[in-house]
């Protein structure tokens, strides 16, 4: 609306704020904008100014000044030049079927009640209907790397088959508390969701358990800072939620970092450090042919952790779970 105009307080109206008045009328106006009006003195009531909280009386002229437009409701939600420049600038690998994003850490994948930046909604920086990447598999919030994307649902179908057959072959890094005995195995532990002090979390449970979910993951210690941590791979062979993090406080060697499966060990050892944990590559299938490998570089979080420890990357073998491939032969 941009011309000035003058309206007057319905008898159903009697005894209602200004403010509320407003908000009745032009939803789209926030808080900030009409104290703006009312401040500045372009909102009149019977000739005089007005606070937000002036009660009308039926029959009361109010002055309107010119007031923003309404957004464009096709324009809701539209990523803005510069989300679209972050969302491109995730990318690791693409083409015609594929899409690969370095998901930061501390980036949910998907939104929720009180998040509204998220991988799922960056998705639009691609476009809408059929031209959207769809997700085929998730990482935590906290955790950083590696997130594969369907193209078309075709491609989308078949990478998320290839997750479904264990085709896919996910290597993770972290670091833990303490050295894990062996120093690479196999952890073979169901896990269920509980409810725990208003947060859900992940436990080991009984097989037996009604609420038991079958979860392996395979490990393989590369580096030690002596007793206090290692560094390791960890190859989930299902895909429970919180699953590595779980088995690794299961085992007794918490992820640093994790506020949730940490302990009184993990504690002072992850001062100052964000989730160790890094989807570190992806090797499966291609929709179309061949193998799709794809690498995602350290985060900035796991860097930290790398650093105060004195790793580096060049101790790690291209895949750390080739040697246990070949002594299963």
């Amino acid at each position: 609306m941009k011309e000035v105009r003058t309206l007057y307080v319905d008898s159903g109206e009697d005894g209602v704020r200004l403010d509320r008045w407003f908000k009745r009328r032009w939803p789209h106006l926030n808080h900030i904008q009409l104290n703006k009006l009312f401040r500045s003195g372009q909102v009149r009531v019977d000739g005089s100014r007005a606070k937000g909280d002036t009660r009308l009386e039926a029959g009361s002229q109010i002055r309107v000044p010119p007031l923003p437009d309404a957004p464009d409701p096709a324009e809701k939600g539209k990523l803005s030049q510069r989300d679209i420049a972050y969302a491109k600038s995730l990318v690791l690998y693409e083409d015609e079927e594929v899409l690969a994003l370095n998901k930061p850490s501390g980036l949910a994948v998907q939104g929720g009640t009180k998040t509204t930046k998220h991988i799922d909604k960056l998705l639009s920086a691609w476009g809408e209907g059929l031209e959207r990447p769809r997700l085929v598999h998730r990482l935590d919030r906290d955790t950083s790397g590696v997130l594969l994307l369907g193209k078309t649902p075709s491609a989308a179908a078949r990478l998320s088959g290839a997750f479904a057959k264990r085709r896919a072959q996910k290597t993770y890094w972290a670091i833990v508390v303490g050295n894990p005995h062996p120093v690479e195995g196999v952890i073979d532990v169901p896990l269920a969701k509980r409810g725990i002090n208003d947060r859900e979390i992940v436990i080991p449970v009984d097989p037996k358990d009604h609420d038991a979910e079958p979860a392996e993951t395979e490990y393989v210690s590369i580096s030690r800072a002596g007793p206090r941590v290692t560094w390791m791979a960890l190859r989930p062979h299902t895909g429970r939620t919180h699953q590595l993090r779980a088995h690794m406080k299961a085992i007794g060697h918490p992820i640093l970092g994790d506020p949730k499966y940490g302990d009184e060990k993990s504690e002072p050892l992850s001062e100052g450090l964000k989730l160790q944990l890094h989807a570190r590559s992806i090797l499966l299938p291609h929709p179309s042919a061949g193998m799709l490998h794809v690498e995602a570089p350290l985060s900035p979080e796991m860097k930290a952790g790398f650093h105060r420890f004195g790793f580096s990357e060049d101790e790690a073998e291209q895949d750390p779970f080739a040697r246990r491939s070949s002594k299963r032969r």
